[in-house]
């Protein structure tokens, strides 16, 4: 057996992740106050600005919080054993993928063309694509790149012989095969294979494919539950030891291409370490367990602070909210009732409403809910507030976040009596 080929030691252009703070800012960027325009991020950084610079509605993202989380999540998998290919689609920012390739990720996660783009884009060495890719001038710009740069690694996956197909006629006479994993579903889930035969049967298509090679089994164990109640978390358990089934079925039959790494991949932010206690005992010198994780970065007041299995795991270390909305309170027209102007296109909301955390300036919040959003209005309730007041809001669900901002200040603590603007993020959706 020969050598696994190692992952590149330089995984992201770092002076591409860097470019963008040269770029003049100006009114494409709605959390950037008119103050700043025309300046660089550095220049306008360089000019002190507080939160009490900036307009609302707003999100903002708060250091300490990446920092902690930073950390945390890499300790975790170190001590576990396992790899981290975050998933970059929650951020979309090159420079939040930077620092996490810097604190050991092996690559970076992507959910379509468009996003593969991106990372190309900012030089990006490690692509693991937890889809399918079947668009053929993508597929002949991912073997013209394999073939350019030995260091390149990038996968998609792949859950159906007819893929198979299109993806080898798309390939044929590329300069290099393109590497795939075979995903393993779960009936009325998502996509994926639905039994270990019909897998079986996609991993030999594979291995009879010039243009593919087939380095992994992949699939997503948040698609078949929701919530850590003890059926749920039975269900996750069942599906990832079926996972765990599919790569033996496929290693004894020789079928894994023999100068690669193999990844047994699986795992999001809620389950990992489901995955990791069934999963990880595969590992070898060969084989390699790797998670996909992306909402722990930025975390969250919702979903993830539910679910996560720091929170559920008696004596861990928690990930800590990073995300903030910041809103004005803009109308107060009958009695309980609070208009702030935040709404659907600044906030999310498809995984729980914000939660009213504070006033700005005045203290935190013991009562009050949002109960609505339209647009661009939050229907804050049941709460004592004035109107001019500025509100922070806990988000649920950060990947449905990211995609409504173009630029995120960075404050040096969302808990600070004058929070400073520390940094600028970029997004690229």
């Amino acid at each position: 057996m020969r050598t696994p080929k190692q992952a590149p030691t330089r995984l992201i252009d770092r002076g591409r992740v860097a470019a963008p703070a040269e770029e003049r800012l100006d009114w494409r960027f709605k959390a950037v106050p008119a103050a700043a325009w025309g300046r660089t991020a550095a220049e306008y950084l360089a000019t002190g600005p507080t939160l009490d610079d900036l307009a609302t509605p707003l999100v903002t993202l708060d250091a300490g919080a990446l920092d902690h989380n930073l950390a945390t999540m890499a300790r975790w998998c170190a001590e576990a054993g396992v790899g981290l290919a975050p998933h970059g689609k929650t951020t979309m920012a090159p420079a939040l993928w930077q620092r996490q390739l810097d604190a050991g990720a092996v690559a970076i996660t992507l959910a379509n063309l468009p996003q593969v783009n991106v990372g190309l884009a900012f030089g990006l060495r490690a692509v693991h694509l937890a889809n399918t890719l079947l668009d053929p001038a993508g597929l002949r710009r991912i073997s013209a790149t394999a073939a350019a740069d030995p260091g390149f690694r990038f996968a998609s996956w792949v859950d159906s012989t007819r893929s198979v197909e299109l993806m080898d006629e798309a390939l044929r006479g590329a300069p290099a095969p393109v590497d795939v994993c075979v995903e393993l579903g779960a009936p009325g889930a998502r996509t994926g294979c639905r039994t270990l035969e019909e897998a079986r049967a996609v991993a030999r298509a594979v291995h009879a494919a010039p243009g593919l090679r087939l380095t992994g089994v992949s699939g997503y164990e948040g698609a078949v539950a929701h919530d850590a109640r003890a059926d749920s978390l039975a269900a996750v358990a069942r599906y990832l030891t079926d996972l765990g089934g599919l790569h033996r079925m496929l290693d004894a039959e020789g079928l894994f291409d023999q100068a690669e790494q193999v990844w047994i991949t699986a795992g999001g932010s809620a389950y990992f370490d489901t995955v990791t206690e069934l999963l990880a005992p595969l590992a070898d010198d060969r084989t390699r367990v790797v998670l996909r994780s992306g909402a722990y970065l930025a975390h969250d007041d919702g979903f993830y602070r539910g679910i996560s299995p720091l929170a559920r795991t008696a004596g861990a270390t928690p990930f800590r909210s990073a995300l903030h909305g910041w809103t004005r309170v803009v109308s107060r027209p009958e009695p309980g009732l609070a208009l702030l102007d935040g709404g659907k296109r600044d906030l999310s909301y498809d995984e729980g409403l914000p939660e009213p955390q504070l006033i700005r300036g005045k203290g935190p919040l013991t009562s009050g809910r949002i109960t609505a959003l339209n647009d661009q209005h939050a229907y804050l309730r049941d709460t004592e507030v004035e109107v001019g007041d500025i509100v922070r809001l806990g988000l649920s669900h950060p990947c449905t976040v990211f995609d409504k901002w173009t630029m995120l200040p960075v404050l040096d603590s969302a808990d600070a009596e004058l929070p400073r603007v520390v940094d600028l993020v970029r997004t690229y959706f």
